[in-house]
């Protein structure tokens, strides 16, 4: 079921367009990608959702209901973090979400702020003021501050960036055991391509304001066709790169290692003919297509510009 409606929405500004046109749907404990390089629309179509930017055409619908309509209530149930916001400076973690939390129809604030500083890790930087904080753990607290309500909806805006791995690695699996637990439905914007395969179910790549795929991470990778061949050669590299130069293969060069992108159905083909140049390797992987060979694909394609 869809929890969250988006129709035809469109955002202008003077001569320019930046959201053109755009429907989709957030169903329920669903944790949807929205992906696609800089400007592409994806800040303008979170801010619209939140209403901090009013459309010029289409709607917003949450729970059945129009944002436009019912504003308050339906911000009781969504949340966001951005690394891109910063909360007061002057004003300790503490204090910060002590504030924050007057914002929600909460009915015991101190133990729902313990809660969150539990969740989060944040006892020892409870007493700091915010423009101590380091990059990572401003990240951390602006997550932090996103769960204050427990929302029903999260829009998350690179809510990894910044963070050492070990602890966007935590947050990756809080925001899975949360969609699990509580059925959270989670818009989740990274340039981490990896990242977004790991969590997301569906993903929707938008660029000049318009949508130009949506679906799953493991479809989108899987209708690039070139897989990437890595071989340690242990001799003939030279007559192996004037093979691929020749041939029109795209490579890279590490030492002795070389990562060949190679149409999967042409690898045997591909082998063959370098043992019959006398290419001896001594080592062999092949590196299935990512979510991100599609991105770059499609870059390369002229898609995104």
């Amino acid at each position: 079921m869809a929890i969250l409606s988006i129709s035809n929405l469109t955002k202008k500004f003077k001569d320019f367009t930046a959201v053109d046109h755009i429907s989709f749907d957030l169903k329920e404990g669903e944790i949807l990608g929205l992906l696609g390089p800089n400007g592409a629309g994806k800040t303008t179509t979170i801010q619209m959702l939140l209403g901090v930017l009013t459309p010029t055409g289409g709607e917003i619908n949450y729970f059945g209901k129009s944002l436009g309509q019912h504003r308050e209530e339906i911000l009781e149930q969504v949340n966001f973090s951005s690394t891109y916001t910063n909360l007061p400076w002057d004003l300790t973690v503490r204090e910060n979400l002590t504030f924050i939390s007057y914002l929600y129809n909460i009915s015991d604030r101190k133990k729902r702020v313990a809660r969150i500083v539990d969740i989060f890790n944040l006892n020892s930087l409870l007493n700091l003021e915010t423009q101590e904080l380091s990059a990572g753990q401003l990240t951390r607290l602006n997550l932090a501050k996103s769960f204050i309500n427990f929302p029903r909806i999260l829009l998350l805006d690179e809510p990894t960036a910044s963070l050492d791995p070990d602890v966007a690695s935590y947050i990756r699996e809080f925001l899975l055991n949360q969609r699990k637990e509580f059925q959270v439905s989670i818009i989740f914007t990274s340039h981490n391509m990896a990242e977004v395969e790991e969590v997301c179910d569906r993903v929707i790549f938008i660029n000049h304001g318009k949508i130009i795929a949506d679906d799953t991470p493991e479809s989108l990778a899987e209708s690039i066709e070139t897989s990437h061949l890595e071989l340690v050669v242990k001799d003939g590299l030279k007559r192996t790169i004037e093979y691929c130069q020749n041939n029109n293969y795209q490579y890279k060069l590490d030492n002795r290692a070389i990562v060949i992108d190679v149409k999967e159905k042409e690898i045997p083909e591909f082998l063959r003919s370098l043992m019959d140049k006398g290419v001896f390797y001594d080592q062999i992987s092949i590196e299935k297509p990512s979510l991100e060979d599609y991105f770059l694909e499609i870059t390369k394609k002229g898609r995104i510009k």
